[in-house]
């Protein structure tokens, strides 16, 4: 990004004071925003005072601050940012802005600088002799489609040639620019296409072409003569999505809606709760499951009881109480844990066998030695060393 800086001080004014006018339509632009937001005022009042004075002053600057209550800095970046506002004295009639951007470019934009070049000066943001002219380039204008073209204030001059641009530029100078007409400087209505229109140029049914490659039924013919508009933007009434005889949900009687066809056809969920293994999923009833017939299989006649009477032992008990004894029994007691043993049996083989296998297991392990007793670590000289 260039830097922008202000012009010298023996160019800038001693001070600055918007007009009795723009006075006032700079209060009118304050007030438009709620208190303590009065700061965003400043590029409209920026660009205001560009426009009374052609470029903005330094001490149009310090004169916006001053009415907005903001420090110059701050004003000073917003004026030094945007390159809309120009920081250097312009031609007094005319300023031209060239694009360049690359559909201008590709129509001749560099034609028009070397125009600019010869009759205005040889470098941008310069004035010529008389101070009446000035140019510059700039990125997009917004009217690529009439490319290449400039805008001289607020007001663009498209669809130009090298000698076009010179006789503007001429007309400008002699004072003459209000005579330029503005826009296209070729035979073009705003942006339609440079040779005419070649499409939605007819508004008669009877050049339109079908579907089918024939002419529109006879029923869409003008009537007494008179033109009737295109019907490309109506609603095709043929079509699934807008056929009025289709029946939309929110047209349907209270006996056809979907809830009554469901209340008909579901039935009562408690019909047939009797039988067994009966009942109907989300119901408030639900049969037999034959839960009394699977438990008295399983555990004898007695004991498929569901009327909150304890069961008889069955043989699931028998089973369950050897496997509990089997358990117990097979339990191994290491160190000094004691334990009351069983009925009619001795435990203290069982104990002393388990011990018997933990020391034979230790045996020959580089802890234990051959008598039992743990190996003598050396001292001093020798340690690290093994006996």
């Amino acid at each position: 990004m260039s830097v922008r800086r202000l012009a010298e001080e023996s160019v800038q004014p001693k001070a600055f004071a918007f007009s009795e006018e723009n006075a006032g339509w700079a209060e009118a632009v304050i007030r438009k925003y709620p208190e303590g937001r009065q700061q965003s005022a400043v590029i409209p009042l920026l660009m205001r005072a560009q426009e009374q004075d052609g470029w903005v002053t330094k001490a149009a600057i310090e004169h916006v601050a001053d009415k907005l209550r903001m420090p110059m800095i701050r004003v000073l970046e917003v004026a030094t940012f945007y390159t809309q506002f120009q920081l250097k004295p312009v031609g007094r009639r005319a300023h031209v802005q060239v694009c360049g951007t690359t559909p201008c470019m590709l129509r001749g934009s560099d034609a028009l600088k070397d125009v600019c070049r010869q009759h205005i000066h040889p470098e941008p943001f310069h004035l010529n002799e008389s101070g009446t002219l000035s140019w510059e380039e700039v990125e997009c204008l917004g009217a690529c489609v009439n490319a290449p073209m400039v805008m001289i204030f607020k007001d663009t001059y498209e669809d130009l040639t090298g000698e076009r641009l010179a006789e503007i530029i001429e007309a400008f100078d002699k004072g003459e620019g209000a005579s330029v007409r503005k826009g296209p400087q070729i035979d073009r209505h705003l942006s339609v296409p440079a040779s005419g229109l070649t499409t939605l140029n007819t508004f008669g049914d009877d050049d339109d072409v079908g579907d089918a490659g024939g002419t529109r039924p006879s029923s869409s013919a003008p009537v007494d003569g008179a033109a009737t508009p295109s019907q490309a933007g109506r609603v095709d009434t043929n079509a699934a999505e807008t056929d009025p005889r289709i029946e939309v949900p929110g047209k349907a009687s209270a006996s056809e809606s979907r809830v009554a066809q469901t209340a008909e056809t579901k039935g009562n969920p408690a019909e047939g709760a009797e039988r067994q293994g009966s009942g109907e999923t989300g119901g408030t009833k639900q049969g037999p499951t034959g839960q009394v017939e699977r438990d008295e299989a399983e555990f004898g006649a007695a004991s498929g009881s569901l009327d909150g009477k304890p069961r008889s032992d069955g043989p699931l008990a028998d089973k369950g109480e050897a496997a509990e004894s089997a358990v117990v029994d097979e339990r191994k007691f290491v160190g000094d844990e004691k334990r009351t043993a069983p009925a009619g049996q001795d435990l203290s083989n069982r104990e002393s066998g388990a011990k018997d296998t933990l020391d034979s297991e230790r045996v020959g392990t580089s802890d234990t030695t051959e008598g039992g007793a743990p190996p003598k670590r050396p001292v001093g000289d020798d340690a690290g060393k093994l006996d």
